[in-house]
């Protein structure tokens, strides 16, 4: 597994009736691969993964994996409250072909370090698939410590990490500790120039469902030193980025995605379109982006 690039956080699209719309899904695949994604990751908060049923994950990770035809691996989210549940998933991902887990702490419950390790452990140790630990205490309340991943080492398919602590100088914290022993990712949109330039390998992005050649073009360009046609690009897109860091981020970013003809924005109860004046707010945030978007 290859954890460096931009690994998109797909969104789940639906009817307005609330089903899977899969023409419409693949079509938003097919603009991401088209802009050179390097990996696609199924079941995160974007995809609405806490309001699918077990069958909708299967079929959604099964057709998926098999539209996608090894282009680019396919990664599935896993956030589970239960131990046995996150080994579950993680044995089926296997079954359905995905090329890795991005693995979230315990949900709903406040581990301590000691109960943190054991679950990533457990997981690990279930399976051969590489694992991308999602590091992100400022939604999830749980912070995964430097002195964890010093314990998670040991397991060799313990890969990478998501990083969204928001604090950019853990990319820093985490080389100088682990060299590079663990690939790091960015996974806050309105950090990730900064991360990449502090030496990150990747980007789990969010507003790269509706605008993947941009996404794709600021980390080639930081890549390639090439940082301020980067930050270019970066100044226009800051605005579209914050979408994704809101308690609302889903609608947002669907309602990008539609605005730009590669989604819908039907989302799924308890969660409501956008109406009256948040949604005439955010349209104009996305109208400007598109009005304003640069050729790359």
């Amino acid at each position: 597994m290859n954890w460096q690039g931009v690994f998109p956080a797909v969104t789940t699209k639906f009817h307005q009736d609330g089903s899977l719309d899969m023409d419409m899904f693949f079509k938003n695949i097919d603009a991401q691969l088209e802009a050179g994604v390097h990996g696609i990751i199924l079941g995160g908060t974007l995809g609405e993964s806490s309001v699918l049923s077990q069958d909708e994950k299967i079929k959604l990770t099964t057709d998926t994996v098999k539209y996608i035809n090894g282009r680019v691996p396919v990664i599935l989210n896993i956030a589970e409250g239960a131990t046995r549940d996150a080994i579950f998933w993680a044995g089926k991902a296997k079954e359905m072909g995905a090329a890795g887990l991005m693995l979230l702490p315990p949900m709903r419950y406040a581990a301590d370090h000691r109960e943190v390790v054991t679950y990533f452990k457990a997981v690990a140790n279930s399976t051969e698939l590489p694992i991308m630990i999602y590091n992100n205490p400022v939604d999830y309340k749980t912070l995964v410590t430097i002195s964890m991943f010093e314990e998670l080492a040991d397991c060799a398919n313990i890969q990478a990490i998501k990083e969204s602590t928001r604090d950019i100088s853990n990319v820093t914290r985490m080389r100088n500790r682990f060299g590079d022993r663990y690939k790091i990712l960015c996974g806050v949109d309105t950090l990730a120039m900064e991360e990449l330039v502090m030496g990150a390998d990747g980007w789990v992005a969010g507003l790269v469902c509706a605008f993947p050649k941009e996404t794709v073009a600021v980390y080639e360009l930081v890549k390639a030193g090439k940082y301020e046609e980067a930050l270019a690009i970066y100044r226009w897109f800051l605005p579209l980025l914050e979408l994704d860091i809101h308690p609302k981020l889903v609608q947002y970013i669907k309602l990008a995605e539609h605005m730009a003809g590669i989604g819908t924005e039907w989302v799924r109860a308890p969660r409501l379109i956008l109406v009256g004046e948040e949604r005439v707010k955010v349209e104009n945030i996305i109208k400007r982006g598109l009005e304003h978007r640069p050729v790359v």
